[in-house]
């Protein structure tokens, strides 16, 4: 009603100028619902929607009661119980021996197998006991220490010097008339000499059998004093003979109250 009013007024009103808006009206009140339309057809069928997004998930449930209890199954037979284990009863005495069995045919003897693989190393045995000791037989001994005479210096050359001065010939297998050595065990021996050299050069040997097993020289001139010495181990047989002997005039072999020339041998083992 004031709507309408207004517009009657505003046509009436002789030409002006135009105002200024005015200020928004208030929201009128919702109208009352009209009619039906009769006539409108029904329009086709749309298309089914497509599904929509699932939803949230709803709250759980309240926990349900607890069931009454079923009723007791029917009580089974008893077992059969075992008793205790009885007393173990006395040993039995001996049943008779019975009778020997028949002797059975012996086979045939197999044939060799094969060498089987060595066995590991066994630990060490312990340490026996030490043995009594045994009865020890005759010990054989050999050995001589000679030496020269002052008037037995500067002997002659080819021959035995002639050592007669005796220190040690116990066995008596050095021949003082021969001035040779007798080999009355075999064995393996030691000999050695050593001789002073005065006014004449020296060539000495040791002589086993007429062979020159070791020879010396030196070459001493004048008044001078000289020593000349060697030592040899050898292997002998029973009969075998050694000597000292000078070769040619170098025979320079001295001795005197102060200085000596000496030849010794002894067995060091028997064969």
């Amino acid at each position: 009603m004031w709507g309408k009013t207004w517009l009657l007024s505003c046509c009436l009103m002789p030409y002006c100028e135009k105002g200024a808006a005015g200020l928004p009206g208030f929201k009128g009140s919702k109208g009352e619902k009209g009619d039906p339309n009769l006539n409108v057809s029904k329009g086709d069928q749309g298309e089914p929607g497509k599904d929509g997004p699932p939803g949230p998930q709803g709250m759980t449930g309240e926990k349900g009661e607890k069931g009454d209890r079923g009723e007791c199954g029917l009580l089974g037979d008893r077992g059969v119980q075992h008793g205790e284990p009885g007393v173990p009863g006395a040993k039995g005495e001996p049943g008779a021996r019975g009778p020997a069995g028949v002797k059975g045919i012996r086979g045939l003897r197999g044939m060799k197998g094969d060498r089987g693989p060595q066995g590991k190393r066994g630990d060490r045995g312990l340490r026996g006991l030490k043995g009594s000791m045994g009865q020890s037989g005759p010990r054989l001994q050999s050995a001589f220490s000679v030496g020269l005479y002052p008037s037995k210096s500067f002997p002659p050359s080819g021959f035995p010097v002639r050592f007669d001065k005796v220190f040690y010939n116990g066995e008596n297998h050095y021949d003082v008339v021969t001035s040779k050595f007798n080999c009355t065990y075999s064995g393996v021996y030691v000999f050695s000499y050593q001789i002073t050299v005065r006014n004449k050069p020296l060539r000495a040997s040791l002589v086993v059998n007429g062979v020159r097993k070791v020879r010396s020289r030196d070459t001493l001139q004048g008044q001078d004093i000289d020593q000349a010495s060697n030592l040899v181990i050898l292997k002998l047989d029973v009969g075998d003979e050694v000597w000292v002997e000078t070769l040619r005039d170098w025979n320079g072999v001295y001795s005197s109250s102060e200085d000596d020339s000496t030849f010794s041998g002894f067995l060091l083992y028997p064969d």
